[in-house]
């Protein structure tokens, strides 16, 4: 169980990895994540659509769209916090941002 959750996130930064490398954008970060997004939204619907039920589907959306909004989240805050510390910094305090983000809707739900 926990060996497919780690391959899944594995290819998944890979793609994210390789779109960024492939973007000629000066934000190659942003640029990386909104090229990839679509692309990655659209491969995991199919593979739900097939393979779930409906209620379990539903359930994979509506962590979906928090997830989706916990990375607007955390890449907004990298783009506000670097105006006021290092790059470092901003991404380590979004990834904290984030993670309790994550564990309150875990909590929540």
């Amino acid at each position: 169980m926990i060996f497919e959750y780690v391959s899944k996130f594995i290819l998944g930064g890979c793609i994210l990895a390789l779109a960024t490398y492939l973007s000629k954008s000066n934000n190659v970060f942003l640029s990386g994540v909104i090229t990839t997004l679509p692309i990655m939204t659209l491969a995991n619907m199919s593979l739900q659509m097939k393979y779930m039920d409906d209620q379990k589907f539903h359930l994979a959306q509506k962590s979906g769209i928090f997830g989706a909004l916990g990375l607007v989240l955390f890449v907004g805050c990298v783009f506000l916090l670097t105006n006021w510390t290092r790059p470092l910094y901003a991404v380590l305090i979004s990834l904290v941002i984030f993670v309790i983000y994550m564990a309150l809707y875990k909590y929540l739900s």
